[in-house]
């Protein structure tokens, strides 16, 4: 897969990019810049892929051409520059500007994996499920506020559905099958809703039980998003997403996100094996059913 928008996925590739290609050179921003033609300001600006200023082609080729990029390598960044088209969500009210890079990033990436102590996360979530959520955490909007919320989360989960597939992997606490989020029945839908995503072929869901004790993760919902490729590295990104009140933080330094891949893998040896997990969601579906 290659990166397609002008937006965080496609800021974070050319940053990356860019800094792999300097500092291969063994080059100082300072060096690029007089290299380039351009500014220090300009180098500085297009490593920071959290600047939402618009990337210019033209100034990507200078700067890779600056490090002695290969024709390849200069062309591959290239493109991501010269691909400017927006995803749904871009300017969407219902999508809030903290959530823009976690939905442009899932549509660059290859694999997520969630781990979640609290609720289902949003793209396993049924709609009387997330209407239940944003209930419960949007206490200033309006009810019709709150629908369109609830729609751009539901059209967010047609991620699962592209092809290429998104590889969905979740670890969920038990605390998110015993929480009771707009009641039994909405409970009960639920529980059957991951029963059944289990069972395709492109999701992965374990259950963390109670007797596992303490665990590697310690506290708080976190998303690890990437796509890999080694015939060009430079086509490859990796991402954490932690989740906080109305904001999220993002971390994309390579130390940051091989720490919770890590604890990820620690999560998933923890966890109930995925069959005996679907014995679990059928159990607590059960249990809530008339």
């Amino acid at each position: 897969m290659t990166a397609t928008l002008t937006g965080p996925a496609g800021r974070m590739q050319i940053a990356r990019g860019l800094i792999a290609l300097r500092e291969r050179r063994g080059l100082t921003q300072a060096q690029v810049a007089e290299r380039a033609g351009v500014s220090k300001a300009t180098v500085s600006r297009y490593e920071m892929w959290q600047d939402r200023a618009r990337i210019r082609w033209a100034t990507v080729k200078a700067l890779a051409d600056a490090c002695d990029a290969s024709a390849e390598e200069r062309d591959a960044l290239v493109k991501v520059a010269k691909s400017q088209t927006d995803g749904w969500w871009v300017g969407n009210s219902a999508v809030p500007q903290w959530m823009d890079p976690l939905v442009s990033f899932e549509h660059e990436a290859a694999y997520e994996h969630v781990y979640a102590n609290t609720v289902v996360p949003g793209l396993l979530q049924t709609r009387p499920y997330a209407l239940a959520i944003h209930q419960a955490r949007e206490l200033r909007s309006s009810n019709g506020e709150i629908e369109r919320m609830v729609d751009a989360r539901i059209q967010r989960q047609e991620i699962l559905r592209r092809d290429p597939t998104l590889h969905l992997w979740v670890v969920l606490d038990e605390a998110v099958l015993r929480r009771d989020v707009g009641g039994r029945a909405v409970m009960a839908e639920q529980m059957a809703h991951l029963h059944e995503m289990a069972q395709t072929p492109n999701v992965d869901i374990q259950v963390l039980p109670f007797t596992a004790g303490a665990h590697a993760a310690g506290t708080g919902h976190f998303v690890v998003l990437g796509r890999d490729d080694e015939r060009n590295p430079l086509n490859s990104m990796a991402v954490v997403y932690i989740e906080m009140r109305r904001r999220g933080l993002y971390l994309d330094e390579a130390e940051d996100v091989r720490s919770y891949k890590l604890t990820f893998d620690y999560l998933r040896s923890q966890a109930a094996d995925p069959s005996a997990s679907l014995r679990l969601l059928a159990r607590v579906r059960q249990e809530l059913s008339p």
